[in-house]
């Protein structure tokens, strides 16, 4: 097992970022701590040898200028809060509008813009970076001085772990993930479409309008959203689409409801990890599967990318990665049926979620 620190670029205002590189396993997993994103993921193969199955950029620019958030880690709250807006203990707070009239991903400088401070260690077995932030009382709009940080690392099993944690002074909504586009053939490999996804989910939260929870939670049975048994990606992409399958943003990009989860059962940071999700490439034979201690998992097909330049010249179109971002679910500040998302003095915040690769 090995850490390497290097030199990744400058700020504008001067600040060096650095890239933190972990070997492990058969793994090699690079992290930046502008956004704490996720570079690069290289994973073998016994069908077509080693690739990097994470879509990203090759230098700190691509990551400055990073509209579709490839790889970056989100918060104060990822995912959409409608009306960009919540109230708590009868006071209104007001979130900058980023997604038409709602709030997305934290808002107009989420975490994903900010440059958090890593050091790497050794733990558990495996090697891991911990990234550090601290967000300010009032910053985006929201109440409470936090301080977050994820510990991301990887072990001879060949997991990956994400691990989030965040105190704050005051109640507020807290909701960290990472916002990793994966494909399983590697990067620059063409769309997803005919990659074989599972969920352990049964039901998923119901989207209205501009991608806002009506509050109900849906069946999935019968649905193009039925992932309970292996399919591909793209079986029922079509009927999903209503036929337009090319249409930019059309396309899966819904928070499922995953089995099995019991809300603050036992201390916060020893809730047991549930199945989440299962994915195959039958081209590579690679294979990923992902367990949470999260209540949600919002399935993203990259509905929305539309000739964003990448690594070593890969251009990635539409549908050329997806994510699987373990979370609580989308406007739970404004939705008192779902699992809680405020946290505070009394109640840190500890969600871990582990990815798991075979070959």
């Amino acid at each position: 097992m090995n850490i390497s620190r290097k030199h990744f670029g400058t700020l504008s205002d001067g600040r060096d970022v650095f890239l933190f590189t972990l070997e492990a396993g058969d793994l090699r997993f690079s992290v930046s701590e502008f956004g704490a994103a996720w570079t690069s993921l290289i994973v073998p193969s016994r069908r077509q040898g080693p690739a990097d199955i994470l879509l990203g950029f090759s230098t700190l620019e691509g990551y400055i200028h990073n509209r579709p958030s490839l790889g970056v880690t989100v918060g104060r709250f990822a995912n959409r809060i409608g009306g960009a807006s919540f109230t708590l203990n009868g006071k209104t707070y007001g979130l900058y509008k980023n997604d038409g009239n709602n709030s997305l991903h934290g808002g107009r400088v989420g975490f994903s813009k900010k440059l958090w401070k890593g050091e790497g260690y050794t733990s558990a077995g495996g090697v891991f970076v911990r990234m550090e932030l601290f967000s300010p009382d009032g910053e985006e709009g929201y109440p409470g001085n936090l301080r977050a940080a994820v510990n991301y690392g990887i072990n001879p099993a060949n997991e990956l772990w994400a691990c989030y944690e965040a105190f704050v002074d005051q109640p507020c909504p807290v909701n960290l993930t990472n916002h990793a586009y994966f494909n399983l053939a590697g990067e620059g490999s063409g769309t997803i479409l005919a990659q074989e996804l599972k969920l352990y989910a049964s039901s998923y939260v119901e989207p209205g309008e501009d991608l806002i929870p009506t509050g109900k939670l849906l069946p999935l049975a019968g649905t193009p959203l039925d992932f309970t048994k292996p399919k591909a990606i793209g079986r029922d992409y079509g009927e999903l689409c209503g036929g337009d399958t090319e249409a930019l943003g059309k396309g899966y990009d819904h928070c499922f409801v995953l089995e099995g989860y019991a809300e603050d059962k036992g201390a916060p940071e020893n809730k047991p990890l549930l199945p989440c999700a299962e994915v195959r490439d039958p081209g590579s034979g690679r294979s990923l599967a992902v367990s949470s201690t999260q209540p949600g998992v919002q399935f993203y097909s990259g509905n929305f990318l539309a000739g964003i330049p990448g690594k070593a010249g890969s251009v990635y179109g539409k549908n050329a990665g997806f994510c699987l971002e373990t979370q609580h679910f989308p406007d739970s500040p404004n939705r008192d049926k779902f699992p809680g998302a405020l946290f505070g003095p009394d109640r840190p915040y500890h969600e871990k979620t582990v990815f798991s690769l075979k070959f």
